[in-house]
């Protein structure tokens, strides 16, 4: 007897149908699967027929042949055990099949019969809602996740036998729709806060100017001068996610099995700290079945890489695509993948190996080994920095100082009138932030005065700028004077994002 159900794959970030067809017939007995399947998904009948033993069902030997549908696709991951185990039933006819026409099934079957979680529901439950199924039968771990997809109805299921019970009495199907006591949105907690950081005003402003415009930033500095410390903050000053945001953020983690306890969404804006040992593969994703990397799970929110030179060469260099298109595209002989990769990238480092330089009292270092240090940042990966700025020395009275310091609340208003500013300034034009301008859009909303476009030509020969500096300097500039709520940018604004520029004369052209 055949039968046929509904099932959804992932394939990087994306889903696919699958029809999960089962024919069992006359013939040798044994269990065959066909359909390009990884080998996980090739474990499934040995799971798949404990799980029916052990939920009390038992058939006589027959030839059963499971097919993946379509068969051009390489198949991976466990959730295609449950509608296989569906699709037995029906096929010995326990089950009528017609009546999951509608339905897509996912999830993974323990030996006992119970169904286990599985990894990306949010994209899996999204591709089923786009192609017109309208009910979605998960694992209950899965359902709370499941839920955040609106337009689709959401089936938690226990076991198999609960599976095979439901179908027997439609009318028991209780479909999750209500959000469960104390699901409501709470406001994101970060447990850090701004006023707990005492001086260094110039690297709290150019955090803030980098956050309201979505720039790229460099602290650069000795040790222990709090570089580290500020930007562990920068979560706090950034607006908080809109519903679109949360969705798109955990849809990442839930491919890479990382979203909170009991599929919560994530409300907080990611802050990723990898350690700079980090493999090349696993800053951009990759692997045999490609996952997002460090680049995409920092989406949305901020990619730290503290003692950005101790990184790989190759790992540095190969963000320079991606910080400009915002994805990350993987060629692979089984297909194209591509991963968001929409990250603000801090950075921090010492301007040398002892930690000292341009100090000659205390560096050590000879000016060969300094060259050598810095000269691990390229060129065309300093131009993506839009902004550099020096961390110094705190001194003692600053430490001490009793005067409150501005909480990440107070500067979080600021940068949201700044993003408000932006966003009615780039409505319908694709873009969010003045870090995305390009060549039409840099030459309309960042136009100088006469004497500022005079003064900037001199800077421009002087500091020996690329082309790419110059648009980076002009969309720094536009930010200021957002911050700052002026139409049009001054001197003063110009003069601010060059400074923020000058460090790259000071260390790496010395």
């Amino acid at each position: 007897m055949f039968s046929k159900v509904n099932s959804v794959g992932l394939r990087g970030m994306e889903g696919y149908c699958v029809s999960v067809e089962v024919d069992a017939g006359e013939g040798l007995p044994g269990v065959t699967m066909v359909g390009v399947l990884s080998s996980e998904v090739r474990e499934a009948q040995d799971r798949v027929r404990t799980a029916l033993k052990n939920s009390g069902y038992h058939f006589r030997p027959q030839k059963v042949t499971v097919n993946l549908s379509p068969a051009d696709i390489r198949k991976g991951g466990t959730g295609f055990d449950f509608p296989i185990a569906v699709g037995m039933l029906c096929a010995y006819g326990r089950l009528n099949h017609r009546d999951l026409e509608g339905d897509v099934l996912m999830g993974e079957l323990g030996l006992n019969g119970e169904l286990k979680p599985i990894r990306g529901i949010l994209s899996l439950v999204g591709k089923a809602r786009e192609a017109g199924f309208c009910r979605c039968f998960l694992p209950v771990e899965n359902v709370r996740e499941g839920r955040a997809i609106e337009g689709i109805q959401i089936v938690g299921i226990k076991s198999l036998k609960e599976m095979a019970e439901l179908m027997g009495s439609p009318e028991g199907i209780r479909v999750e729709t209500k959000k469960e006591e104390g699901e409501e949105e709470e406001e994101a907690l970060y447990g850090v806060d701004y006023r707990e950081v005492q001086g260094q005003l110039l690297m709290r402003r150019a955090t803030e100017v980098a956050v309201a415009g979505y720039h790229n930033l460099l602290y650069i500095g000795p040790a222990g001068t709090g570089k580290t410390m500020i930007a562990e903050r920068i979560p706090t000053i950034m607006p908080s996610c809109t519903r679109e945001e949360c969705l798109e953020i955990s849809k990442i983690y839930s491919v890479c099995g990382l979203l909170p306890k009991e599929g919560r969404l994530m409300r907080r804006r990611p802050f990723r700290q990898p350690h700079h040992s980090i493999t090349s593969t696993a800053l951009s994703g990759g692997g045999k079945n490609p996952v997002p990397g460090e680049m995409s799970l920092a989406s949305g929110g901020v990619l730290f890489l503290d003692e950005f030179p101790e990184f790989s060469r190759r790992s540095i260099e190969m963000m320079r695509q991606p910080l400009e298109s915002r994805r990350v595209v993987l060629s692979r002989v089984s297909g194209r993948y591509e991963f968001p990769a929409d990250f603000m990238l801090v950075a921090a480092m010492n301007p040398c190996e002892c930690g000292y330089y341009p100090d000659r009292n205390r560096c050590r270092c000879t000016q060969q080994q300094v060259r050598r240090y810095l000269g691990r940042i390229s060129k065309p990966i300093l131009d993506r920095m839009d902004i550099c700025v020096e961390a110094s020395p705190i001194g003692f009275e600053e430490l001490k100082s009793s005067e409150p310091q501005e909480s990440s609340r107070d500067i979080r208003t600021r940068v949201e009138n700044a993003r408000g500013i932006q966003s009615d300034r780039f409505k319908g034009e694709g873009i969010c932030f003045n870090s995305e301008m390009k060549g039409e859009q840099i030459r309309r909303y960042c136009e100088l005065k006469k004497e500022d476009e005079q003064f900037f030509q001199k800077v421009y020969r002087n500091m020996n700028l690329s082309a790419r500096a110059y648009g980076r300097i002009l969309k720094v500039s536009r930010t200021i004077a957002d911050l700052a709520g002026e139409e049009h940018i001054g001197h003063e604004h110009l003069c601010e994002a060059i400074s923020y520029r000058s460090l790259e004369d000071k260390y790496w052209n010395s």
